[in-house]
């Protein structure tokens, strides 16, 4: 595996990958080395050297999709794993997240627990396509159930600056909000930072993982995306033989992406309205915008009486 410059300790995206492959590890008996980049320039390094020596170089994320089209060129008998990004190529296994579809179903939380303030925040790392789909995922979602509450909208332009993350976090919660949907890589860990300072009734929505155990009481939920999983899976793939290059395009259908690992506080009638939700994407039914150009044109879907009131309903997951 090769991480991107947050590299592991991010709890977050590269941990969650760093997670798969030792799963993988154990299920299948391979062994999982992990190369960490300090810097953008160590991608090609890096990746070369994985080409060399394993079976399948893995890439976390995003910034590594040019070094991965370099690489696998080089490369054309060895199979590649790109997480996040597309390279069309016989030989990389392109694996997307609709992020999209579980940063919807954190905006339905979030609208719906929404204080008297009526505005709630996103804090993004860098506004690459997989951070754009959680932050209009996630105000399709507000705008949904309470079109009366505001999103406010902060960038970071970094993964890995946890005190930035705190500051920008801090800014929504004195301008109103209770909730802010944090979609930073490491970053992130300073929304929870910045919760904690404010105290009681502040909440962060992880991405990408649970991230409870950085703010116990402060986490409403997890728009998670199962990158352990798909390293899993493609490894598996490559096991036994039936890795195919292309693009594997994971969503709520998929058990790809969705809300998880609630805190007491969110009650089930919030859950069940989510599950509702949640069910309506996976049809097909719902479809939630992924750029700026789908959100200026999303029409708000209404489900908040449709959620069985049940107390077997089923958690979203």
């Amino acid at each position: 595996g090769v991480t991107d410059t947050a590299g592991l300790g991010d709890q977050n995206f590269n941990d969650l990958a760093n997670k798969g492959g030792n799963d993988a590890a154990a299920e299948y008996g391979i062994t999982w080395t992990v190369l960490e980049s300090q810097n953008a320039a160590d991608y090609i390094p890096n990746l070369t050297r994985a080409a060399e020596t394993s079976e399948l170089p893995v890439a976390i994320g995003f910034l590594l999709t040019d070094a991965v089209a370099e690489v696998a060129a080089q490369f054309a008998d060895r199979k590649f794993m790109l997480i996040d990004s597309v390279v069309e190529a016989d030989n990389v296994a392109s694996v997307l997240f609709k992020e999209q579809e579980g940063a919807f179903l954190a905006g339905v939380c979030a609208g719906l627990m929404a204080g008297a303030e009526r505005k709630v925040g996103f804090v993004g790392g860098i506004r690459i396509p997989p951070v754009m789909r959680y932050e209009v995922g996630y105000v399709a979602g507000v705008q949904s159930v309470a079109p009366d509450v505001e999103v406010l909208i902060s960038y970071a332009d970094d993964f890995e600056n946890p005190t930035l993350g705190k500051e920008l976090s801090l800014a929504q919660y004195d301008q109103g909000a209770n909730i802010v949907h944090a979609a930073a890589g490491r970053t992130g860990i300073g929304s929870f930072d910045a919760a904690k300072e404010k105290g009681e009734g502040f909440y962060v929505i992880a991405a990408d993982a649970d991230q409870s155990h950085l703010g116990p009481g402060h986490q409403l939920c997890a728009a998670a995306k199962r990158i352990d999983e798909a390293v899993v899976r493609v490894v598996g793939q490559v096991v036994d033989d039936s890795f195919a290059g292309g693009i594997q395009d994971l969503g709520i259908a998929d058990d790809g992406v969705g809300l998880f690992a609630y805190s007491e506080v969110v009650p089930q009638e919030v859950q069940d309205t989510v599950q509702a939700y949640a069910d309506a994407i996976a049809s097909g039914e719902l479809v939630p915008p992924v750029d700026d150009d789908t959100l200026a044109s999303f029409e708000p879907v209404d489900l908040t009486g449709a959620a069985p009131a049940s107390p077997e309903a089923t958690p979203a997951s």
